[in-house]
């Protein structure tokens, strides 16, 4: 008898597809005496590779050990804008020195070595960006197939310029590019591939994407030592699905940096729906934006493994958000007066770190954690360009005026550049409201508040306190 591929069977079948195609058996992690909770150290530490050994593992296809790099005329301009002292030394790990230039080569490299070391012939990611060209790349350095599955299109065929350069460079490196539109066929195509193909599911949020990022915190923390006899005041980190945060944060404990400050940021898309076709081409950006930020920190494992290792509000101290128009004016200022042409994401953080530098002493140090290429549909002039094309209003001015999916406000000047905190305590909240909702718990044991005390990076008495707001009973 055929197998039945509506997408209700395919997607009653997860739980057994997603077993095969990562080689895990998640149900092992479950608590018995939790109702929500599971066991994420032991998760991590069965990946089965050290530190060390994936930093072996990343130089066989030439990743990591990237330049430190020290943006000396932009630091010396976000000082001419700080209170008299301040105004702290602002650094970028240039990730962009990585084979498909981007830190997620780090992600692939060890997910792609992992697939190959278990016997799979190819390799599958869901991703509508960098990521799926580091995968192709590093399954074409290890003799791997590979599938790239795509969120491209809206329902009229329109597809915006840096997503769709995204796939012009996975095909660059071998892979076969599924393009698809907005929506739920996504994950259903993706689960039927894995299904059919037999392949590795090289997912952003399985733990060996996760620990190659490791190495991308260590390496901050130890050069910053080296250089410069201490371990740098912040880390600011780009937050879209969070693996990014949680690998750099992990790589920063490890390194024992644990009085480094790490930030996430940004780009604010409230009130634009990721999921919905009229909106989205509406938005500028197509990651390291609150439409995955937030709901990915509040709510991890919504993601396409049972239980996500990417958990930013494990590691996160604070959240800042920024403008699309303060992006695009970053990343033109970096090339003008730093001779660096970079891509949109890494740019996030670096227009966050631009003001922020201004609260920190002279002499403290501020790590932009990662940067990317650009060029073609990811520059910022077709992406402004198609801004315009789909009705979003193009102007310079005051950027806290922006309206996102209405408009884009270029910065004036550069004290112009908006960037403001999120509430990290009520998304600890929206943490532990979504646990207890989307494990329909009437009670939780006291293993599940210590899981959540460690998720949201809180106490006892904060978890207990909320608990009770919901009206939860506790053991």
């Amino acid at each position: 008898m055929a197998k039945d591929m509506s997408y209700d069977a395919v997607n009653t079948r997860r739980a057994e597809i997603m077993k095969k195609a990562v080689g895990m058996d998640y149900d092992q992690y479950e608590y018995e005496d939790g109702n929500l909770s599971f066991n994420y150290d032991k998760m991590m530490d069965d990946a089965g590779y050290s530190l060390k050994e994936i930093e072996e593992i990343e130089a066989i296809t030439g990743v990591g050990h990237t330049p430190l790099i020290e943006l000396k005329n932009l630091s010396k301009l976000s000082r001419y804008y700080a209170p008299k002292g301040k105004g702290a030394r602002i650094f970028i790990k240039d990730e962009y020195a990585n084979p498909s230039s981007s830190f997620k080569a780090r992600r692939a490299a060890i997910a792609c070595y992992h697939a190959k070391k278990m016997g799979y012939k190819g390799v599958i990611a869901a991703t509508s960006g960098n990521y799926g060209a580091a995968v192709a790349s590093q399954a074409a350095k290890l003799g791997l197939k590979c599938i790239v599955v795509q969120e491209c299109y809206d329902s009229r065929g329109v597809g915006q310029p840096e997503i769709i350069e995204k796939a012009r460079a996975c095909e660059a490196y071998g892979a076969e590019v599924l393009q698809l539109s907005v929506g739920p066929e996504l994950f259903y195509t993706f689960l039927i591939l894995l299904e059919e193909t037999g392949f590795f599911n090289a997912s952003l949020y399985s733990t060996y994407a996760i620990k190659g990022v490791e190495t991308l915190g260590y390496e901050i923390a130890e050069e910053c030592r080296q250089k410069y006899g201490k371990a740098p005041e912040a880390v600011v980190v780009t937050n879209a699905g969070g693996g990014n945060l949680t690998g750099t944060a992990r790589g920063l404990l490890e390194a024992g940096a644990k009085d480094t400050q790490v930030i996430g940021a940004s780009v604010d898309l409230s009130g634009l729906h990721m999921a919905s076709d009229t909106q989205f081409n509406k938005k500028s950006f197509t990651t390291g934006h609150t439409g995955f930020g937030i709901p990915y920190s509040t709510w991890p494992d919504r993601s396409d493994v049972p239980r996500s290792a990417a958990r930013p509000l494990r590691y996160l101290d604070r959240y800042v958000l920024t403008t699309q128009g303060s992006v695009f004016y970053i990343t033109e200022l970096l090339a003008k007066i730093e001779g660096i042409e970079r891509g949109p994401a890494g740019n996030t953080s670096l227009a966050c770190a631009f003001k922020l530098a201004q609260e920190f002493d002279e002499d403290a140090i501020i790590v932009v954690q990662e940067t990317e290429y650009t060029g073609a549909g990811k520059h910022i002039n077709p992406q402004l360009t198609f801004a315009i094309d789909n009705g979003i209003k193009l102007s310079v001015g005051e950027t806290k005026n922006e309206v996102p999916g209405e408009s884009i406000i270029l910065p004036k000047d550069p004290s112009y550049v908006h960037v403001w905190d999120n509430d990290v305590v009520e998304m600890r909240k929206s943490l532990i409201r979504n646990a207890v909702k989307n494990h329909d718990v009437k009670k939780v044991t006291k293993r599940d508040i210590e899981f959540l005390v460690e998720d949201t990076k809180s106490n006892t008495e904060f978890v207990v306190g909320y608990l009770a707001e919901l009206g939860v009973e506790h053991n």
